[in-house]
């Protein structure tokens, strides 16, 4: 193997690494904020639910940041085709993150227009929880490319039957993992409801996922064929089973971990199927490929060096902000 296709497949699974990353981190509090009208019944009880993520969600995002970095970085050509084609709903998402952001703080401050905020918040959270799926459905199904890499499809396009499958698996795996963050970190009635939502949650997941295979032989048959994809399709499996199993014996800990393993295994069937694709275009001479899309050697060596660097370091604010706020949530006596 060459060094720079060696490069190449280094920073294939990087990026992969970095996006479940962000899928993992930042996938629970959009569970939170999406599940927050089925949850909180009180001020009290959205105080928690907003008091066990404020710690975290800002520093969740930068996985995402990160990973649009590196993609930029290491693949030009994937990234503006995915940016330029995916404009109308990708703009959707970052604004949908935007008034996220600012409605966590205003709710806290603001008295007149709180549940103004509560419902930005809301549907700040819906939104990229459903769409990250749908436009990664795409890029695994295939879009209409041109021979110059370039979108040539419309919104609608993106609307297709196996996208919306994939969007709606993503939705109910984040709302999954936001159910056993709640778990996690509250108690009393607010853990009960949502230990008894978790059951039904994780009932729809499997259905969706079984879809999804159904779906995969119809439109991607090749997929069926990949060893690794069917080793982290099993990992996957297991995973959603010990979710239950650890939430009914209250290991609540250990019921967390499995749904990250989950979104985890998740990332490695789309990174075992895809691969060496980056955008899969209908027309396979088309595509783009890590081969394709990739930038010069220089580039991907000094990129590498920086992310040697940089990634431990992120790894360590991570691992430190978590040990930190660890534990359940504790309100002071004014209800804060």
């Amino acid at each position: 193997m060459e060094t720079i296709d060696l490069l190449r497949n280094i920073w294939y699974l990087l990026i992969g690494v970095l996006l479940a990353g962000y899928a993992i981190l930042d996938g629970f509090d959009l569970g939170i904020g999406t599940l927050m009208p089925f949850l909180a019944k009180s001020e009290k009880d959205k105080r928690y639910l907003y008091n066990s993520i404020g710690p975290f969600w800002d520093g969740n995002e930068v996985w995402l940041l990160t990973g649009g970095g590196a993609l930029f970085a290491a693949f030009p050509h994937a990234y503006a085709t995915v940016f330029s084609g995916f404009y109308l709903a990708l703009m959707l998402v970052l604004f949908a993150l935007i008034f996220r952001a600012v409605s966590l703080e205003y709710w806290h401050h603001s008295t007149e227009n709180k549940k103004l905020w509560e419902w930005t918040f809301i549907i700040g959270s819906f939104l990229p929880a459903l769409l990250f799926g749908v436009a990664l459905g795409n890029v695994v199904v295939g879009v209409p490319l041109d021979s110059h890499m370039e979108f040539t499809g419309s919104f609608f396009t993106l609307l297709r039957p196996f996208p919306l499958i994939i969007g709606l698996l993503g939705l109910v795996a984040i709302l999954q993992h936001g159910l056993t963050y709640a778990i996690l970190k509250t108690e009393g009635d607010l853990q009960k409801r949502a230990r008894s939502l978790l059951n039904t949650i994780w009932l729809a997941f499997i259905v969706l996922f079984l879809l999804s295979f159904v779906a995969a032989i119809i439109w991607l048959p090749f997929a069926i064929k990949s060893i690794l994809g069917w080793v982290f399709a099993v990992v996957a499996l297991i995973a959603w089973f010990l979710i239950k199993y650890y939430a009914k014996a209250e290991q609540d800990g250990k019921a967390f971990f499995m749904s990250s393993l989950l979104f985890a295994a998740l990332w490695g069937i789309v990174g075992a199927v895809h691969f060496p694709n980056l955008v899969r275009a209908i027309d396979e001479a088309n595509s783009i490929t890590v081969a394709n899309g990739s930038s010069s050697q220089l580039t991907l060596t000094v990129m590498l060096i920086i992310a040697i660097i940089g990634m431990p370091l992120v790894i360590f604010y991570t691992a430190y902000i978590y040990r930190a706020f660890k534990g359940k949530v504790v309100l002071d006596e004014e209800g804060y």
